[in-house]
């Protein structure tokens, strides 16, 4: 009910950015000891192998994620696979003309607003993810709002001309993504804030508890924070402590424990 009035009531006043898992035998039984031995041992072999192959496609389909050629300067590259959970988009990577992800739901999570628009939303999976990261944060006693998820190729037009329009290209560039090189149209991405940010995406995001809960934890629900500090040349925008992006547990966990970016888990050169 706390956090319910607080949304309320700094949502009248509130203007968001633009976005910006034995004993021994008995006596007698030694033969059947030993037939129970053999068949547990086979058995035993067959679940070995079984997890070797497991763990073979494991090593191949992580060893195969880093197949993406960096394009060249001012190179603009259409994605082959828009609807993967490694999908990449920035600068250089754009979506398929048209591109919706095809199993958007919204997140039972709380929001800023109550209306039902299209940020409200997110692709299946990471929307599931999302809830089980702001259960986590609820039990850590603290309250993440979110404000901003998919975002259509139109409303990200709008957006970025607005941007573009109120401080000039060179500007909105650093921290406004052009109309279907955006990540919040892969349906992957979340923006989340609080209330003691009066809900507002700004760099202060950081210093508040929720932010610093996010920042460690993020990783443990498949989430990484997409533009990280110290990083803007290589993921080409500012730093945004409140933007999460979806890649699955064990890929979040290899990036955070690598301290890198998204760009340098795919990059092959």
């Amino acid at each position: 009910m706390k956090l319910n009035a607080l949304i309320m009531t700094a949502a009248l006043g509130a203007l968001l950015l633009g976005c910006q898992q034995d004993g021994e035998p008995k006596p007698g039984e030694d033969s059947q000891t030993s037939q129970t031995e053999l068949d547990d041992k086979q058995s035993g072999d067959q679940t070995g192998q079984e997890e070797e192959s497991q763990e073979d496609q494991e090593d191949q389909a992580d060893g195969n994620h880093a197949q993406l050629e960096k394009p060249e300067d001012g190179e603009v590259v259409t994605v082959e696979d828009p609807e993967s959970m490694l999908v990449l988009a920035n600068k250089q990577f754009k979506l398929p003309d048209g591109y919706e992800p095809p199993d958007l739901i919204a997140p039972e999570v709380p929001f800023y607003f109550e209306e039902d628009l299209e940020k409200r939303y997110m692709r299946e999976e990471a929307a599931h993810a999302l809830e089980d990261l702001f259960d986590g944060a609820g039990e850590a006693g603290l309250d993440l709002v979110a404000a901003s998820g998919y975002r259509s190729y139109e409303r990200q037009k709008e957006i970025y001309q607005q941007n573009v329009e109120s401080m000039g290209q060179e500007e909105a560039d650093k921290f406004s993504s052009k109309p279907g090189n955006s990540e919040h149209q892969t349906g992957l991405a979340m923006d989340v804030t609080s209330a003691e940010m009066a809900f507002s995406l700004e760099q202060a995001f950081k210093q508040t508890d929720e932010g610093k809960w996010l920042a460690d934890n993020a990783p443990d629900y498949g989430f990484i924070i997409r533009y990280p500090e110290g990083k803007e040349d290589i993921t080409g925008y500012s730093y945004e402590p409140w933007h999460i992006r979806y890649v699955g547990k064990e890929t979040a966990e290899q990036i955070d424990k690598q301290n890198i970016t998204l760009e340098e888990y795919l990059y092959s050169n």
